[in-house]
């Protein structure tokens, strides 16, 4: 029997609507309209963001009548797992389906009690790099930032531990979905949310300008990191063609631009691909890029990819990309790739159930 309390809203939705969408002044609107308190809206975000509710039945301290009403109108979005991998490093990878029937994957990697999660914005990319899986499959939409945030949520709860760091490395490129990036970092990094600090929340870009720029402007202390995988620009334009437009030259100016803006230390990612950009040149090339600019180079030996033709570096190559690079005064590690064995490491995550099935 329903709550004398409880109102209908007015006019029914044809479509549920996700409330993960909902802003917490619509929320108190909402309810307003329900007839209900104000303190409801908290206690429902309380559910939606901190428990990672997957029913409105959960939600037991909101009356009976009023869950029925939030059932019939609204969504909790959810992800259904589809198939789950478990690297011998502990990496787990998860190929989770949203209810429209598109697919993503993210990986939760685990570390010395700590807990990081490499999260996709898009389902598939625009970007079409070379050496990536995910540029291969194409790209089918972008996700809401409800949808970003509840990969984090569902391998905080498979893992059953506080996720500590967010990467924004997987599928997508999300400075081409920025505004939903941007609200979905907001609410990691949110108390009322999964309560993350901010500089270990790390968004990966090819290199987007104009979004490098009002990324530098936004008042969090949000990390930047920039796939830069060549300094040489044919190399550059060869290996990431969604980035062509933007050149070197461009991006040195506006990573300047950044640094001096925001005082935060950006992190190039550069993959190492034998014969392509691990010669001399390159090595040249990269060294003076960045020079003289506060930077850290996070070099990955290339990752193998199915049918792929390119190779990775030699570990001693690695190395003396170390070297060189600290002899200009540039900080540089050698990325210990995660969950490689079951392709959940950078440029093998592509959503696909037949390949992670076997």
């Amino acid at each position: 029997m329903q709550d004398a309390n409880t109102q209908q809203p007015s006019s029914k939705p044809h479509q549920k609507k996700d409330i993960h969408s909902y802003s917490h002044k619509e929320l108190v609107a909402l309810f307003k309209e329900l007839n209900q308190p104000a303190f409801r809206a908290k206690q429902v975000e309380e559910w939606v963001w901190e428990k990672n509710a997957t029913s409105f039945s959960q939600m037991t301290n909101l009356p009976k009548s009023l869950r029925s009403v939030l059932e019939e109108n609204l969504t909790l979005g959810g992800t259904e797992e589809l198939v789950k991998q478990v690297s011998q490093d502990g990496s787990r990878k998860y190929l989770l389906r949203y209810p429209d029937g598109v697919s993503v994957e993210c990986v939760g990697m685990p570390n010395r009690g700590k807990l990081a999660v490499c999260a996709s914005s898009q389902a598939g990319c625009p970007m079409g790099c070379a050496f990536c899986a995910t540029g291969a499959s194409g790209f089918t939409r972008n996700l809401t930032a409800g949808e970003i945030y509840e990969q984090v949520m569902h391998v905080r709860d498979d893992f059953d531990t506080r996720v500590t760091s967010v990467v924004l490395m997987g599928q997508g490129e999300p400075f081409m979905n920025y505004d939903a990036v941007l609200s979905a970092l907001r609410k990691l990094n949110s108390p009322d949310g999964a309560g993350i600090g901010a500089r270990h929340l790390t968004v990966s870009t090819c290199g987007v300008i104009p979004m490098i720029k009002r990324f530098a402007n936004e008042p969090e202390q949000f990390t930047l990191a920039v796939s830069l995988h060549s300094a040489v620009q044919r190399t550059r334009d060869m290996l990431m063609p969604g980035v062509k437009k933007y050149s070197l030259l461009h991006l040195y100016d506006v990573m300047g631009e950044y640094v001096d803006k925001t005082g935060r230390r950006p992190t190039y990612e550069y993959a190492l691909i034998k014969g392509v950009n691990d010669t001399e040149e390159e090595l040249a090339s990269l060294c003076d890029f960045c020079r003289d600019n506060l930077a850290h180079v996070n070099l990955i030996q290339l990752n193998d990819v199915k049918g792929s033709k390119f190779q990775p570096s030699s570990e001693a190559r690695a190395q003396e990309f170390v070297r060189r690079l600290a002899n200009v005064g540039v900080e540089a590690t050698i990325r210990n790739s995660r969950g490689s064995d079951i392709d959940a490491a950078c440029g093998q995550l592509k959503q696909n159930v037949e390949r992670m099935s076997r």
